[in-house]
C-alpha cells in the first residue's frame, strides 16, 4: 500500500554508495537527511518537552510499539487521537515493531513461525506478537513510518540460528505487507543476518524484491563492534535502492554514525543522548564530559563552549553538577537537552560537509577532535 505523501529525494552526494544528502517527505513534514531520531520509548522523549525538541533541531521522533502495546495499549493511544496527539508532536514519527525489545527478553519468549510469545515485563501476562498484530498495533498508533516485525539474532550467534532469523524475518515481512492497512503510513522492511555477509545479502535482495518504500538495517547494535558494523554496511547498503531511504537502527556513537553516513545511511536512532544525559555524561565535540567529576564543582563555564542549547546558555558545569549531586531532576533534563543538541549539530555538520563535497576530510577532522580515531 503506497502513498505519494512519502518520498525520498537526493539533494547532493552519491546516491548509490557514498554519503548522500536528501529529503524525506512524510504527511507530517520533511526530514533533511542524514538525520538523527531521538527515542521516545513510551511516547515521550524522557524529560524533554516537544517545543524544546524543535528548538534544538530535532526533526523526527521514535516511539516503541512493544512498550505502548503493553501500556497503555494501542487502542487507548488511538482513542486519544494517535501518537501525534499524545506526544504533542506535529512532526514525523517512526515506530519500531517491537522485535528488538522482544529479542532482549530471551529468557521469557518463544519464537515460532506464527510470531513471538513472551511474558510482559510489567505483570508477567502472556502476550503474542505476530506480523499481523504488530502492523495492526502500529496502524492504530498512527506513526508516519512503521516497521515490519523481524527477528534480531544476538551476537555472537551460531549460523543456523541466524539463518532461521533471516527466514522468519523474510516470511514475516511478506505477511506485514499483506496486513498493512493505511495509505498515510509507510511500512519499511528490516535487513537482518547477523555478521554473516551472505545472509545479509540474501535478506536485502529478497526484501528489495518485495518493494518496500524504505529499508532499515537491524541487528548491528547488539555487541558486534565497529568493524563488524562497517563490514555489514559494506555488503548491505549497496544492495538497497538508491532512490529510497536507508535507516540504521539503534546506532549513535559518533564513530559509528560517521562510518554509516559514509556508506550511504540516511537515518539513525539511539537512546544515547538521553540515557547518557540522565547519567551526567555530556557529549561535546571534544569528547564526553562526566559532569559528576569533582573537578567541575566550581566550574563556571558551560557544558560546552560554543553550544547554543538552553543548558549551555543558562547554566554552568558547576551548577549542573550540583543538580545531580542533590538529586534534582533538572540535572538530567539539562544534559539530555544538551546531548540532543549535540547530535543535531553533529548531523548538521555532516550534511554541510556532504553539500560542500568535502565529507571525508571534514568528518575525519570531527572524529580526530572527538576521539582521535579513524572512521574507516
Amino acid at each position: 500500500m503506497r502513498s505519494a505523501s512519502f518520498t525520498w529525494q537526493k539533494i547532493a552526494g552519491d546516491a548509490d554508495r557514498g554519503p548522500r544528502l536528501g529529503r524525506l517527505t512524510t504527511p507530517h513534514g520533511a526530514v533533511e537527511t542524514p538525520a538523527f531520531i531521538p527515542v521516545g520509548t513510551r511516547a515521550t522523549v524522557k524529560g524533554v518537552l516537544p517545543d524544546t525538541l524543535r528548538a534544538v533541531g530535532v526533526q523526527m521522533v521514535l516511539a516503541n510499539t512493544y512498550h505502548l502495546v503493553l501500556r497503555p495499549g494501542e487502542q487507548v493511544i488511538r482513542d486519544l487521537g494517535g501518537l501525534h496527539a499524545v506526544m504533542a508532536w506535529d512532526g514525523p514519527i517512526l515506530t519500531d515493531s517491537g522485535g528488538y525489545q522482544v529479542f532482549s527478553l530471551a529468557d521469557r519468549r518463544q519464537v515460532t513461525d506464527n510470531g513471538i510469545t513472551f511474558r510482559s515485563h510489567i505483570d508477567g501476562a502472556e502476550v503474542t506478537l505476530t506480523p499481523e498484530s504488530a502492523v495492526a498495533a502500529q496502524n492504530a498508533l498512527g506513526a508516519d513510518v512503521i516497521m515490519a516485525l523481524d527477528v534480531c539474532p544476538p551476537y555472537p550467534c551460531p549460523r543456523p540460528e541466524v539463518e532461521e532469523a533471516v527466514r522468519l524475518t523474510l516470511a514475516w515481512a511478506r505477511r506485514c505487507l499483506a496486513a498493512h492497512a493505511r495509505k498515510d503510513q509507510a511500512l519499511w522492511g528490516i535487513v537482518q543476518g547477523g555478521v554473516e555477509e551472505d545472509l545479509r545479502q540474501r535478506c536485502a535482495r529478497e526484501l528489495v524484491d518485495m518493494d518496500f518504500p524504505g529499508y532499515a538495517v537491524g541487528g548491528v547494535s547488539v555487541g558486534e563492534g565497529h568493524e563488524h558494523l562497517c563490514r555489514v554496511l559494506d555488503v548491505t547498503a549497496p544492495l538497497l535502492p538508491a532512490e529510497k531511504p536507508r535507516y540504521l537502527m539503534g546506532v549513535g556513537e559518533p564513530r559509528d554514525v560517521v562510518a554509516a553516513v559514509a556508506r550511504g545511511i540516511d537515518l539513525f536512532d539511539c537512546v544515547l543522548p538521553t540515557r547518557n544525559g540522565r547519567n551526567a555524561s555530556a557529549f561535546t565535540f571534544d569528547g564526553q564530559v562526566r559532569l559528576r567529576n569533582e573537578r567541575f564543582r566550581t566550574d563556571v563555564g558551560p557544558i560546552e563552549a560554543g553550544c547554543d542549547c538552553p543548558a549551555c546558555r543558562g547554566f554552568s558545569r558547576g551548577a549542573v553538577r550540583h543538580f545531580f549531586q542533590a538529586g534534582e531532576m533538572l540535572g538530567p533534563i539539562l544534559v539530555s537537552i544538551h546531548n540532543l543538541r549535540f547530535f543535531t549539530r553533529l548531523f548538521g555538520r555532516l550534511r554541510g560537509a556532504i553539500r560542500a563535497g568535502r565529507f571525508r576530510d571534514d568528518a575525519q577532522a570531527l572524529l580526530d577532535r572527538y576521539a582521535r580515531t579513524d572512521y574507516k
